[in-house]
């Protein structure tokens, strides 16, 4: 099979799906791999890095013209002409939350998989892991920053000091982004409240971590009563497939009070706050019900060096099963089955179908 990898387009994305030792194994196992030129330079791997294990290096179109188009982030407005009925698209595709990137791929009567929705045989979805835990980290940093001055934060240091209370932390979810955020905060010795729908996620947490971890159970009460006056929120609730349930409104985060900061996770799949839109690496923040929001939809690309190595690490065993096993065979594969959201121009993942008001077959 030939597999191409253009570079990536989203504003501030700096990842790249393969590494030089990625399309080294890929060669080996008989494929050839097109680089788009230039793909992997803000990830630290120069074009003569390919080229010394055997890539071929070339322009976008070319690179879209392959058996196999593997890349990070979704394919933007301007790639949408590359998109054919030939096209077999492997990457992050968040197609509830993206009804034109859809619709671009029904009409074209392409084929893609979501790395977001790659099973492993325990159920875990281990191509997301890596950079739910990356994302979960940098919601903590890049809160803890934010909520210092200069800036519109309200100058408060999460940990506290003798005679002065820690800040008061909120994250919503208790998946992989939650957990991260949550032990990283707990590091700073903030104080922080976990809320979720999944009791026996919350009792292991609390237990890990001997009681140092506030949980409650997310309804709507307890969100609003966690979110009053809080100073930083971290929204990671997760539903594989489906756009985020917006379960944060207005008037919660107005009652967090001037200068808190809200990070938003789930933006990829839409938001979890009635308040939240996307923003870029470049302009990451706005202001709103006078509260700070950070919701940029591909945090892991302000660390492409340590995402690249951790996403070409955890994508390769399931990029090279695709090109093995061809889109028919791995339609019905316990692992990547799971990850098909586009067959020959059809949504066959009945989460997205539902996000997206279709019918799946």
């Amino acid at each position: 099979m030939r597999i191409g990898c253009p570079k990536e387009r989203k504003p501030g994305e700096t990842r790249v799906a393969l590494t030089p030792a990625s399309v080294g194994a890929l060669i080996a196992d008989g494929h050839a791999v097109v680089m788009e030129r230039g793909a992997g330079q803000a990830s630290g791997y120069p074009d003569a890095a390919y080229a010394a294990v055997g890539a071929e290096l070339a322009d976008a179109s070319r690179v879209w013209e392959a058996d196999l188009v593997v890349k990070v982030k979704e394919p933007l407005p301007e790639e949408f002409p590359l998109i054919s009925s030939r096209t077999l698209l492997f990457g992050f595709l968040h197609l509830a939350a993206n009804r034109p990137l859809a619709e671009r791929l029904t009409a074209s009567g392409a084929t893609a998989f979501a790395f977001e929705l790659v099973r492993a045989p325990d159920g875990s979805l281990p191509l997301l892991a890596p950079m739910s835990q990356i994302a979960g980290r940098l919601a903590a940093e890049v809160g803890v920053h934010l909520l210092k001055q200069p800036g519109p934060g309200r100058g408060i240091l999460v940990g506290g000091v003798a005679g002065v209370p820690p800040g008061r932390c909120v994250i919503v979810g208790s998946g992989t982004v939650a957990t991260a955020a949550a032990r990283a905060l707990l590091g700073l010795d903030a104080a922080v409240t976990m809320l979720s729908v999944d009791l026996g996620r919350l009792r292991a947490l609390y237990e890990q971590y001997d009681g140092r971890l506030a949980t409650r159970y997310a309804s709507p009460t307890a969100l609003a009563e966690s979110f009053s006056g809080a100073d930083l929120a971290v929204l990671a609730p997760h539903v594989p497939g489906a756009a985020a349930p917006k379960v944060v409104t207005r008037a919660m985060v107005r009652s967090m009070g001037p200068g808190a900061v809200l990070v938003d996770v789930a933006i990829d799949q839409g938001g979890a706050s009635e308040t939240s839109r996307p923003t870029t690496l470049a302009e990451p923040t706005y202001v709103e019900e006078g509260v700070v929001h950070y919701c940029v939809p591909n945090m892991p690309a302000a660390v492409p060096r340590t995402s690249t190595l951790a996403l070409a690490e955890a994508a390769l065993p399931a990029i090279r099963r695709l090109a093995r096993l061809g889109p028919e065979a791995a339609a019905n594969d316990v692992e990547l089955g799971p990850a098909l959201v586009v067959r020959r121009g059809r949504i066959v993942h009945p989460s997205v179908a539902e996000a997206l008001g279709v019918t799946a077959p």
